[in-house]
Order: structure tokens, then sequence, then C-alpha cells
């Protein structure tokens, strides 16, 4: 059986093989696409079999001087980024369920004092936004008229909520996440987190967590609520100039 499935593989590796192949070899792979968004002309993931993939628009490839006949690696590619003056995003960590966490997760019995919200918890959750922070709820990003939204509730009120809406083209859906902070490390967080996506599963996609490096406790509720690292990804920076 296949550590994740075909849908979340085929996902990824569509996004950094479509274009001309500048550079492979066993574990670093260049490729350049014309066809890249602006705000993702150059992205690098890293993924759990530790191969790294990069794929940018034609326009950086010639600011960072690369050619065909290079012997590249994944440190001379980031030397002639910083060389270009080139600045990365924060990096991400992917999250997805394994294939065998997956069917787990399926036949789990989830209890608790959570259900799926709905417009009609409007003044619900609107008291739940107003409990939080500001970078809080940026950074979570849980809203209630995306796709689908889970909330654990203590003594009636709403302590814990995820939301999810559609990634790009894919079956997948990503995850966001928010618990109070007097109510953090009470598994909450972990019960919404398994009931959004055994939802998702039942939708007929697949769930993603993502989260910066920086966030310590995500990177631990992400490997709680059972999920496994799928790769580490980079895009340009919007403070970065061609």
């Amino acid at each position: 059986m296949p550590l994740f499935s075909q849908t979340i593989t085929d996902h990824w590796e569509a996004l950094f093989s479509n274009g001309d192949v500048l550079y492979r070899d066993e574990v670093f792979t260049v490729v350049i696409n014309p066809d890249l968004s602006e705000d993702r002309r150059l992205m690098i993931l890293e993924t759990y079999d530790r191969r790294v993939m990069v794929v940018l628009t034609p326009a950086l490839a010639d600011k960072l001087a690369l050619s065909q006949q290079q012997n590249l690696s994944e440190s001379v590619f980031r030397r002639k980024l910083k060389e270009a003056g080139v600045i990365l995003h924060g990096l991400e960590y992917l999250y997805y369920f394994t294939e065998s966490n997956k069917n787990l997760l399926l036949k789990e019995k989830l209890e608790g004092s959570l259900r799926q919200l709905t417009e009609q918890d409007d003044a619900v959750f609107s008291a739940f936004q107003s409990s939080a922070s500001k970078q809080d709820l940026d950074e979570a990003y849980v809203e209630l008229d995306h796709w689908a939204v889970f909330g654990s509730f203590e003594q009636n009120r709403l302590v814990s909520a995820a939301s999810v809406y559609p990634w790009g083209n894919a079956h997948i859906a990503d995850i966001g996440i928010l618990t109070l902070l007097p109510f953090r490390g009470k598994g909450h967080a972990r019960k919404v987190v398994r009931s959004i996506s055994k939802y998702v599963y039942e939708q007929g996609y697949e769930p993603q967590y993502r989260c910066s490096q920086s966030n310590h406790a995500s990177a631990a509720l992400a490997k709680a609520s059972g999920l496994t690292i799928f790769g580490k990804w980079e895009v340009i920076s919007p403070d970065s100039t061609d």
C-alpha cells in the first residue's frame, strides 16, 4: 500500500513536473514553467522521501543564470537564489493522512460535544471570533462561510472550530483550525480536526493541513491528529522582485 493517496502525490507531482526539465538527478529536479502565476513563480518542495523539486518561470531562471549544462544541487541552487537577491516566503509543512491512518479515521466513532456548524450558528461563531486575537484569526483562517465548518463546545460555548475549503483544482480540502487560548491542551482541536477530516473524506476529498515552520504548536497538533508530514513547501515572497 502506498504511503499517501494517489490524489495527493499526483497533485504535487503535476505542479512540479509541468514544463521543461532543466535539471534532474535522483534527489533534485528543476523545471521551467512559463505558465506559473505571479505569486507562485518560484516554488520548492522537499518531499518525505528527501527529494527536492523546484519549478520556476523562465524569467527567474534567466535571473539566476541557470543553464542546461550546469551540474546543480539544492545547495548550489539556494546559493544562486541568495546571490540574486531572491527572497522566499516562510517554509510551510504539508500534512496528510497516510492510507493506513485514513482507514483508522474512517472507522472511528468520534465522541464529545462537537458538531458541524451552519449559518444558523452565526451568533455563536461571532462570539467565538470576538474571543480570539486578530493574529490567531488571521493565521487560522477559519470562516463560517467556508465549504464546511465543525466546532467543539464546552458548557455550550464554542471553544474550538475548524473550516475547510477546496484547494485548487485537485480533490483536496485545506483545513484551518482555531482553539481559544483558555481551552487549549484539552483535546478539543484534535477532535475537531479528525471530525472535519472524516467529513472531507466522505465528500470524496483529501484533507490537507498546513502550518508554518515556526508554529510548533500547530505541528504538534497535526501529529496528534494522526496526520503525517508529506513535504516542506516554499514559494517566492511577495517582497521579492525579479
